[in-house]
């Protein structure tokens, strides 16, 4: 194998040849350190790549493959995690400098789940600040840029994870999602971003944007991927508050099944009528929903409530919540965050008590709607992730934070979990997405509709960058922090 076809091995294709004695978790390891050398230059994903730990990490996986020990999908396959997932003894930012110093005791819940799997810690991936400012050039590392074109954002904020994974530096990398911060970016890069169920893959120590919008996630390059990464980190954590206790189910037990007996909601009006909606956009979606039906699913336009509804109740309880987490920094150190973070957490500042309580009494209401009235008799929802293709990084203006053509945060305030994936590219070349809805706890049925359309669709044996020569390096020459 050469080091270019182990650093595009998917976590299911790593896995087999791991077990099947055909690579080893150091080879795997190496060729993700020298994909990074090679590409990361002009896309900035990492913040922070710890080549020493990676490899003490692969040795383990390996030694324990050769004693038969075999912990899981994750043993002996690179990861990245979005850096305001803490990490015992590494740096951990946030990507703001009020962060710089910050380096954690313990780690998170996920990071202790993929370690006890067996996985491989490559490094820290860029967000934005404090996963709502960005993409920002005044911070102490620049946005990650879009592997299917440089001079495009990647969207936000799990913008290094997009980055990283779309560019096969590692094969999945952790995000967080309080608004759409993991399905944007995936499909702004062509790859499969899945937002959990509130409460199905724990919290704790990931830094809060917003206490009851937060979800953490993986970015994959497929939903085999997805399903098996979900296997690893999800279930109950009793040291959160936010983890529910329920049981967690083989995520790939509907993976390669038809879609018949499937019903799917399709909430085209989302877009229709929209002057912002790149027609591109609405095609794509609209071929989409034709394709899941010759699949074998029955695909029905349906009227959701309107979105402007979801989206002012998403966005008051996440600057209020998030107001109050940086209450005191915006007061003693205003001029250490960047400028779009600064601008939109003070958003919060200028919201009542009244305001919030009347968002969360909305929000029960919304989310009863979506679960009784729409994923009462569907299984699914289809619709779209956002307005537009990825916007070139200089369309944002340096003084104003930049709007958002994302239509996902009516998820994040119902908590249903929602899985995006490309449904294809832009005239320009871009890729499109969409995102699949589904009923609490159920992201198996997500994973089994969205591994048939991409198993038809075969988007994603295209890959960005995928002519750059990955050369063979010693880590000791990678740029560690």
């Amino acid at each position: 194998m050469t080091a270019k076809i182990l650093h595009e091995m998917t976590i299911a294709e790593a896995g087999r040849a791991l077990r099947a004695g055909e690579t080893s978790s150091v080879a795997l390891t190496e060729a993700s350190l020298a994909r990074i050398a090679a590409v990361d230059g002009d896309l900035d994903a990492f913040v922070l790549l710890t080549p020493e730990r990676a490899m003490a990490d692969a040795r383990k996986a390996d030694a324990d493959f050769a004693a038969g020990v075999d912990k899981g999908p994750m043993q002996g396959v690179p990861y990245g995690l979005k850096d305001i997932f803490d990490t015992a003894g590494i740096r951990t930012t946030c990507h703001s400098r009020l962060r710089l110093e910050n380096v954690p005791e313990q780690d998170c819940t996920v990071a202790e789940r993929l370690a006890a799997g067996g996985g491989v810690l490559i490094g820290k991936l860029g967000t934005y600040e404090f996963a709502i400012g960005g993409p920002s050039f005044d911070l102490f590392h620049p946005p990650a840029r879009n592997p299917w074109n440089r001079d495009h954002t990647t969207g936000g904020s799990s913008s290094g994870s997009a980055s990283a994974v779309a560019a096969s530096m590692v094969p999945m990398a952790m995000g967080s999602d309080t608004g759409g911060s993991i399905r944007g970016p995936a499909a702004y890069c062509g790859i499969v971003g899945t937002k959990p169920t509130y409460g199905r893959v724990p919290k704790r120590g990931i830094f809060p944007l917003s206490y009851t919008l937060d979800h953490a996630g993986p970015l994959t390059w497929t939903v085999e991927d997805a399903a098996l990464t979900m296997q690893v980190i999800a279930g109950h954590d009793a040291l959160d508050p936010h983890s529910v206790d329920v049981p967690v189910p083989d995520f790939t037990a509907g993976l390669g099944q038809d879609l018949k007996g499937m019903r799917i909601a399709y909430a085209r009006d989302f877009l229709v009528g929209n002057p912002v909606a790149n027609p591109e956009i609405v095609a794509m979606l609209d071929a989409a929903a034709e394709r899941l039906a010759t699949l074998g699913a029955i695909v029905e336009e349906v009227t959701l409530p309107p979105y402007d509804k979801f989206a002012a109740c998403q966005r008051t309880i996440m600057y209020a919540e998030a107001f109050a987490i940086h209450e005191q920094d915006l007061k003693t150190r205003p001029m250490a965050y960047g400028r779009y973070a600064y601008q939109r957490l003070l958003q919060g500042g200028i919201l009542s008590a009244a305001d919030y309580l009347q968002a969360l009494r909305l929000r029960r209401e919304l989310a009863a709607y979506i679960s009784d009235t729409v994923l009462g008799p569907y299984h699914a929802i289809l619709a779209p992730t956002g307005l537009t293709p990825a916007p070139a990084m200089d369309t944002y203006s340096e003084d104003v934070a930049p709007w958002s053509g994302m239509m996902t945060g009516p998820f994040n305030a119902t908590g249903h979990p929602a899985l995006a994936f490309p449904i294809g590219f832009s005239a320009n070349g871009l890729p499109l997405g969409a995102q699949l809805v589904g009923r609490a706890f159920d992201e198996a049925t997500l994973f089994r509709i969205a591994a048939a359309f991409e198993a038809s669709a075969a988007l994603n044996t295209r890959r960005p960058m995928s002519s750059t020569v990955t050369a063979t390096m010693p880590t000791g020459a990678l740029h560690t922090v």
